[in-house]
């Protein structure tokens, strides 16, 4: 009988090897299919006042009604991720003292770049906002 120079041990770990690797080549190699989009917040467009905010702190959501419709911007300041707080008429980071518009345009820095727009959906008379 032939002697071979590889023991059951190796190459049972060499199969595992090669397993394990062609798995995570496949991962990269197969396109992923769209990920369900995450609801938010679903309210009624009537709850939402005329030229204010309806603020939903714990999704750090902030939905907004103008003439020009409803807008929801994320409530996570750009600079270095605290909640911003609604004021009558900016919202404010309570960290840093950045400070954004009603269109989430920076007024006062810190931070350099706008607050997050969010998806919002109208459909039958209420607004649906997903995460992103």
């Amino acid at each position: 009988m032939e002697k071979t120079s590889q023991s059951r041990r190796k190459f049972i770990i060499s199969l595992t090897l090669l397993i394990t690797s062609g798995g995570a080549l496949l991962r990269f190699l197969v396109p992923h299919s769209q990920e369900k989009k995450r609801l938010l917040v679903s309210v009624a467009v009537g709850a939402i006042p005329i030229n204010g905010a309806l603020v939903y702190r714990q999704e750090r959501v902030a939905l907004m009604r103008d003439s020009g419709g409803v807008s929801a911007l994320s409530l996570v300041c750009t600079h270095l991720g605290c909640t911003v707080m609604v004021t009558d008429n900016d919202f404010s980071c309570p960290c840093h003292g950045s400070r954004f518009d009603r269109q989430g345009r920076v007024l006062q820095g810190p931070a350099r770049t706008p607050l997050r727009r969010m998806e919002a959906d109208e459909h039958n008379g209420v607004i649906t906002v997903y995460a992103a």
